[in-house]
C-alpha cells in the first residue's frame, strides 16, 4: 500500500485474530476477534463480551511490548477494520482504558454501548478517525452515526467520513486515515 510519505518511520503491528467458532457461520471455526450472533451487524446487535475483552487483552499485550521498547502510549494509535476496529474502539474508550495518541475505526461498530463511560483523559487525548462505507451490508452504515454520536457525547474528538463503498476500503479513506495518523 501507498502511505503518506511522512508515515514511513512508523512501526506497524498487525496481530492476527485467533481462530474461534463463529455462531453466524454455524459454529465453524474461522479467524475472529469475538463471536458474532447477528448478521448483518446493526445497531443493537448482541455482543460477545468475553470475546471482546480477550481481544482488548491482546491489544493491551501488544501495547505493553511497544512500551517496553520505549514507545509511550501517547505515541500509539490503535485501530482496525470491522471486528478489529470494534475491539480497538473498546480498548481505546472503555472506562479503564489507557489514553492513546488515537484510534482508527474502519467499517467497525461500537460494542457494549450500555457500558460506555469514557475517562476524561481518554476523551481528551485519544482522538478518533472513523471511516465507513455508505453501502456496507455487513456492518450497517447506521453503526457509524450511532457510535460517533455516543463517543462525541462522552467528549471524544471524532473525525468521521463515509465513502461510496460496501464493507471494504477506499483510496480516499486510506488517505484520510494516513493524514489522521500524521497529525
Amino acid at each position: 500500500p501507498s502511505f503518506h510519505p511522512r508515515l514511513k518511520d512508523i512501526q506497524y503491528v498487525f496481530p492476527p485474530a485467533p481462530t474461534i467458532p463463529i455462531t453466524i457461520n454455524g459454529g465453524m471455526k474461522m479467524p475472529g476477534w469475538f463471536d458474532l450472533y447477528d448478521w448483518p451487524i446493526g445497531v443493537g446487535s448482541k455482543d460477545d463480551k468475553d470475546g471482546l475483552m480477550a481481544g482488548v487483552e491482546k491489544i493491551e499485550s501488544e501495547v505493553a511490548k511497544l512500551k517496553s521498547e520505549g514507545i509511550p502510549a501517547s505515541k500509539i494509535v490503535v485501530g482496525g477494520f470491522s471486528q478489529g476496529g470494534a475491539v480497538a474502539l473498546l480498548a481505546a474508550y472503555r472506562n479503564t482504558g489507557e489514553a492513546y495518541a488515537g484510534c482508527a475505526s474502519l467499517s467497525a461498530w461500537l460494542t457494549l454501548p450500555g457500558e460506555l463511560n469514557v475517562l476524561e483523559s481518554s476523551a481528551q487525548k485519544t482522538k478518533l478517525f472513523w471511516g465507513h462505507g455508505k453501502f456496507d451490508d455487513k456492518v450497517l452504515f447506521p453503526q457509524q452515526k450511532f457510535g460517533v454520536d455516543m463517543l462525541r457525547s462522552q467528549g471524544v474528538t471524532v473525525s468521521d467520513s463515509s465513502y461510496d463503498m460496501g464493507h471494504s476500503s477506499h483510496p480516499d479513506e486510506m488517505k484520510a486515515f494516513a493524514d489522521f495518523v500524521d497529525q
